[in-house]
């Protein structure tokens, strides 16, 4: 909904831009991820999950600038094949960058200088807990930003681990993150156990990190599942919970250190949020879905995308496509009366 002006085309009053900000909230957050238990909370107009951000979209309005969303994703393919095509980006994460950006042309109706989001790939902050090899990493980099050019996509942008310390090698450039912005192991560790009581007892904080520490857990595990590895299953899930650890403590680094780098933006995450976080879960396209464009493989289905993991889809009756390039790009249905029992 638009927004009545005054003559110079500006809100004429601070109530027209609180409603401005109200809307522009709105649009985001029929997008949005949210913790399965959270009943209270049905509406994208839920004043409680505005109440976060709203003081920075009305900052924003107030001076006419872009409403800047960041979001760490985008990080690298997962090193298993049998959940994706290969180390580049593909259809999968072309249809995520693709529905951000239009998520920002949907902000620009109601307001007019719009919106956009940085995407701050985290890839390289723990791409040696993960298993991506650093050469992957920056192929990955270098192809998400042909994508976002190639395509238009002029509401995305990217930042990097790369562009915060240019002088270090990838494992000094880590260890100076961690060094300025690293948490204590062992109090990671009592505030994940705090967050798995059953009693209720815990915080909200402590629950987000112990559900951020079994995701983890259970990506790694799966991304190390991989044909021809001879580890046993339990010496690599005793192995992943290890790296979970470390990764969240990477991960935390780098939300500190976007924060203090681009302090006016909203947070955006992959994750499922609570009413009232400080991040908004948003649904990468467009679709409630747990799997991510880098864990997953993007499939036609004719009437839209949806992302599966590859050994999935390779049991269906679909069609391999590739891309101008003669790269594997996705696939596509071949029986428009296939059931997908698949978790999306």
């Amino acid at each position: 909904m638009k927004i009545l002006t005054n003559e110079l085309g500006k809100p004429s009053s601070d109530q027209q831009i609180a409603d401005i900000a109200t809307n522009i909230l709105t649009e985001v957050m029929q997008f949005r991820r949210m913790i399965d238990t959270e009943k209270k909370c049905d509406s994208a107009t839920c004043s409680d999950c505005h109440k976060p951000h709203i003081e920075k979209v009305i900052a924003a309005i107030m001076q006419e600038k872009k409403i800047r969303f960041v979001l760490p994703a985008f990080p690298g393919k997962s090193p298993n094949p049998a959940k994706v095509l290969g180390h580049l980006p593909d259809m999968a994460e072309k249809q995520a960058l693709t529905f951000l950006n239009n998520l920002c042309k949907r902000i620009q109706s109601i307001y007019t200088p719009g919106a956009e989001v940085i995407i701050c790939s985290d890839g390289r902050v723990f791409s040696d807990v993960v298993g991506i090899a650093e050469k992957h990493i920056t192929s990955y980099q270098i192809e998400i930003d042909r994508i976002i050019k190639e395509s238009n996509l002029t509401s995305l942008s990217t930042f990097n681990l790369d562009d915060v310390y240019h002088d270090c090698n990838f494992e000094q450039a880590r260890s100076e993150l961690i060094g300025k912005y690293g948490q204590d192991l062992e109090r990671l560790k009592e505030k994940v156990k705090r967050g798995g009581d059953v009693t209720g007892s815990s915080t909200p904080e402590e629950r987000e990190a112990n559900r951020l520490y079994c995701g983890l857990t259970r990506f790694l595990v799966e991304d190390s599942l991989f044909p021809g590895q001879t580890k046993s299953k339990s010496a690599i899930q005793k192995e992943c919970k290890s790296k979970a650890y470390l990764a969240i403590i990477r991960s935390n680094a780098w939300t500190d250190l976007i924060a203090e780098k681009f302090p006016e933006a909203i947070r955006l995450s992959i994750h499922p949020q609570s009413c009232g976080s400080r991040k908004i879960g948003i649904q990468l396209l467009g679709i409630e879905t747990w799997m991510t464009p880098w864990h997953g493989v993007a499939v036609n289905t004719g009437n839209n995308f949806i992302l599966m993991k590859h050994r999935e889809v390779k049991e269906l009756n679909a069609q391999l496509i590739k891309d101008e390039k003669g790269r594997p790009s996705h696939y596509k249905l071949i029986s428009q009366n296939q059931q997908l029992t698949y978790e999306l």
